[in-house]
C-alpha cells in the first residue's frame, strides 16, 4: 500500500477506535491547566517529584551512560532552572523492550508511590511487538484516567521518528493514538516523532549525533534534546518557534530561570 494510503487508513482507523473507546473525553472535564500540581508546587515553592514511565527511550538504551539518559538531563536542567532547586527528583522507570500491556501492569506501582508528575513514554514497542491498537489505544486511555484520579499530572511521550519504527507497517497508527488519547483527556504530549524531524531540519544534530546505530534508539544528543523540551513544558516556557510542536504546559513560578533552547 502506498505510504499516503498507509497513513490515511491509520488515521481513519485510530479515529474509530476512539469513538468506541468508552466516553474517553466525556469521562472526566478537559483541565485547560494541564498540569496543576506541578503548577502548585512550583508556585509554593515545594519539592516536586517527578517520575518518568515507560520503555527503553526511558531507561537510555543507546545513551553512553546512565547520567546522559533523558529523565537524568532532566533533573539537571529543571535543578538549573528552578531557583532553589525545588525538584526533589525524576526517577527512571523505564524498561526496555515494555509494551502497553506490560506498563498497565506496573502502573499501580507508579501511582502508589504518589508523584506529583508522571511523563510517559509509549507506543514504540506496540507495533513492533504486534499489540493490537484498539488494546493500546484502550490501555492508554485506562492508565491516563488511572493517574488523573489520583492527583497525579500526566505528559505523554510518543514514539520516535527512526528507521525502525519508518519499516513497521502501521507504527505511525500508535503515534496518531497517543495524539489522539493525550488530546481528548486534555494532557500535554510530547511530540517526539516531529521534534526529531525538526532538529535534523534544522541542523541541531545529525542523525548520527540523535540516533544509534540500531536504527531505534536515541543517543545522547538526541536525549539531551528530549530532556530539554520536556524541562520547558514543566516550567511553562514558550516553544523555541512556531515550527516547534507547541506542549500545553504549566504556569512557571516568578524568579525561575529559563531553559535555555
Amino acid at each position: 500500500m502506498p505510504s499516503f494510503r498507509l497513513h490515511r487508513a491509520a488515521a481513519m482507523l485510530v479515529t474509530a477506535v476512539l469513538l468506541w473507546v468508552p466516553a474517553v473525553s466525556r469521562a472526566q472535564p478537559v483541565d485547560r491547566a494541564a498540569l496543576p500540581h506541578v503548577a502548585a508546587r512550583l508556585r509554593d515553592g515545594l519539592p516536586l517529584r517527578i517520575v518518568a514511565f515507560g520503555s527503553s527511550s526511558t531507561k537510555g538504551v543507546g545513551a553512553s551512560s546512565p547520567s546522559r539518559s533523558y529523565p537524568s538531563r532532566l533533573a539537571a536542567d529543571l535543578a538549573r532552572a528552578l531557583p532553589h532547586g525545588e525538584v526533589a527528583s525524576v526517577e527512571n522507570r523505564g524498561i526496555g523492550g515494555e509494551d502497553a500491556d506490560d506498563m498497565i501492569r506496573r502502573l499501580p506501582a507508579i501511582i502508589a508511590a504518589r508523584p506529583d508528575l508522571v511523563i510517559w513514554q509509549t507506543g514504540s514497542n506496540d507495533p513492533l511487538r504486534h499489540l493490537p491498537l484498539p488494546r493500546f489505544i484502550a490501555e492508554t486511555a485506562r492508565g491516563v484516567r488511572m493517574m488523573r484520579a489520583a492527583g497525579i499530572d500526566v505528559i505523554l511521550m510518543e514514539p520516535q521518528w527512526c528507521r525502525r519504527l519508518r519499516e513497521t507497517a502501521g507504527s505511525r497508527a500508535y503515534t496518531l493514538a497517543v495524539r489522539a488519547v493525550a488530546a481528548s483527556f486534555g494532557v500535554p504530549v510530547v511530540r517526539r516523532h516531529a521534534l526529531m524531524q525538526v532538529w535534523l531540519a534544522r541542523g541541531l544534530l545529525t542523525p548520527a549525533q540523535m540516533l544509534a546505530p540500531d536504527g531505534l534508539h536515541m543517543t545522547d544528543g538526541g536525549y539531551a534534546m528530549l530532556a530539554r523540551v520536556v524541562a520547558r513544558a514543566i516550567l511553562g516556557a514558550e516553544p523555541a518557534s512556531a515550527a516547534t510542536p507547541r506542549l500545553i504546559t504549566a504556569q512557571v513560578r516568578p524568579g525561575a530561570r529559563p531553559v535555555a533552547p
